[in-house]
């Protein structure tokens, strides 16, 4: 995924400008200043860059980039529409960052903008698909290249009904807690938690191989019916 945003976002009106350092930096307090940065709080990064510092808003890029462009790439069959739900929720998070307000952990703020954009982009779809006649001709997410095994768990996840499938990715891939998982679906924890748990035993029915065949079930052949008669 390219690295172009922070270069757009550095260039745009709509990020407040803050006062610049004219004495230049020393090599160990370049490295004193990463070093606090690595070491500070998303939600604290996300308040400095509500305030106007871009430098935050880079650290935030960095922490998340890849994180994000995980979260649609498991749910969107084309890597360049990935990349580019990805961009466009850096974007959001740009537009909406004067109105942010820590109520809640900041990657469940972040994964909250990428859903509405996820949800966008499928009612397009579904739109070209329905009254434009495009259907799309690329390869579902879960038929991509990949080994055995893991194309066997991709297909196999694809059979979750919707939401437990949701549930799962959030929980087993981006990590999020139960809570976090709550608060984004706006499901009750005990929901969460019960979804989770079918969507694992589901996932673990499926993903069992067939059963050896008993004594019973298999057939017999001429020989031994005759035996038996």
């Amino acid at each position: 995924m390219q690295d172009a945003l922070p270069a757009l976002v550095l260039n745009s009106e709509a990020l407040p400008r803050t006062v610049m350092n004219e004495t230049p930096t020393n090599p160990a307090s370049a490295a004193g200043n990463a070093a606090a940065a690595s070491s500070t709080s998303d939600e604290q990064l996300m308040l400095a860059f509500s305030k106007g510092s871009s430098e935050a808003f880079t650290e935030l890029f960095s922490r998340y980039k890849q994180k994000l462009y995980g979260f649609f790439r498991r749910r969107i069959a084309e890597a360049a529409h990935a990349e580019e739900l990805t961009q466009e929720t850096f974007v959001a998070l740009l537009r909406a960052a004067s109105r942010y307000e820590p109520r809640a952990l900041f990657r469940t703020y972040l994964y909250a903008i990428g859903f509405k954009i996820l949800r966008a982009h499928r009612r397009k779809a579904a739109f070209r698909a329905t009254f434009l006649g495009h259907q799309n001709s690329v390869p579902d997410p879960s038929k991509r290249d990949a080994t055995e095994s893991g194309l066997w768990v991709r297909r196999a996840v694809e059979k979750l009904e919707l939401m437990d499938r949701e549930i799962l990715l959030l929980r087993e891939f981006e990590e999020l807690s139960y809570a976090e998982i709550a608060d984004l679906l706006q499901l009750p924890l005990n929901t969460v938690r019960s979804r989770l748990f079918r969507a694992r035993t589901a996932l673990r029915n499926l993903l069992e191989p067939p059963g050896e065949p008993t004594a019973e079930n298999v057939p017999l052949n001429a020989e031994q019916k005759g035996e038996r008669a």
